[in-house]
């Protein structure tokens, strides 16, 4: 009888320690993604569904609440990535300087908005915000305003609030990436440019920003998926209002679902939209920032 060499076990321990993961990850993600793409291109409800096509598909480009929420997510991508991954680095930066003290501090306190819940750090905002809240009361108080702003239902200010809200929220988790990839830069590098005569902006322009493109470059592809599919914030500050000015496609999915008429196909068909939308943009941005 061949006898089974130690490589060969190695192997077949190795398998079976990842044979129950890989199992787990078929059925509660790849079986999940292969049904809702079958039911995209269905219609009707869930005891009543029948084969359309593309359908959904083209019906996408025609609905103005769809194009609606995607100008949103775009509006908060734009605006809102740049601005909190360039916050994360400052603050990466400054929290990585060897003459801080209370490092310790500083680094729970700047990352303990991400701990918080997504449901209360949404109310805290909506709280602020509004008519008898902190700020116009403040504002009134300074004699900047003689009466209380409604921010929540002006549609530029909404989204201003949106955007800050997931900034406040989401920077610090960026700043521990970032200052996981400094202290992974050498520091005879900044050394060696401080004999040479460089400032401490040159250093960052020329050593901490190139060494931490491959850092930038998972964060921007993390914070573009994670806005993209905004909900938690959106749905519990302004519910998408005034109008749709607010709405986002992942709530557009949650009222196509159980908010209006259930129409589970279509609803799938556009989220697999934001499929199609991250997964392109994941690709541009690791074609501009990963030259090798």
């Amino acid at each position: 009888m061949r006898k089974i060499t130690l490589e060969k076990k190695y192997k077949i321990a190795g398998a079976n320690f990842v044979a129950p993961a890989t199992l787990l990850i078929f059925v509660l993600s790849f079986y999940p993604m292969v049904k809702s793409f079958i039911l995209s291109l269905q219609s009707g409800l869930a005891n009543n569904l029948h084969f359309v096509g593309i359908k959904n598909y083209i019906r996408l480009f025609q609905d103005d609440s769809f194009l609606s929420a995607l100008k949103n997510v775009f509006i908060y991508f734009v605006f809102q990535v740049p601005i909190m991954l360039f916050l994360a680095i400052i603050l990466a930066t400054i929290l990585n300087d060897k003459k801080l003290k209370c490092k310790g501090l500083f680094r729970t306190l700047i990352f303990l908005p991400c701990a918080t819940s997504l449901v209360s750090s949404a109310l805290v905002f909506k709280s602020l915000f509004s008519l008898d809240g902190l700020l116009n009361a403040l504002f009134m108080n300074w004699g900047i305003f003689s009466e209380p702003k409604n921010w929540l239902d002006d549609p530029i200010w909404a989204r201003v609030v949106i955007i800050l809200t997931i900034t406040w929220r989401w920077t610090g988790y960026n700043t521990v990436f970032f200052l996981a990839g400094l202290q992974n830069i050498d520091n005879s590098m900044y050394e060696a440019a401080c004999i040479d005569g460089a400032s401490s902006v040159q250093s960052f322009f020329k050593i901490t920003l190139p060494q931490l493109r491959p850092v930038i470059l998972l964060t921007a592809i993390m914070s573009t998926n994670g806005t993209l599919q905004l909900f938690d914030e959106v749905k519990n500050i302004t519910g998408g209002g005034p109008g749709n000015a607010t709405m986002t496609i992942s709530q557009y999915i949650y009222d196509l679902s159980f908010k209006y008429n259930p129409q589970f196909g279509y609803a799938a068909a556009v989220s697999y939209a934001i499929l199609i939308i991250v997964a392109l943009l994941s690709f541009i941005q690791i074609r501009i920032g990963d030259k090798d």
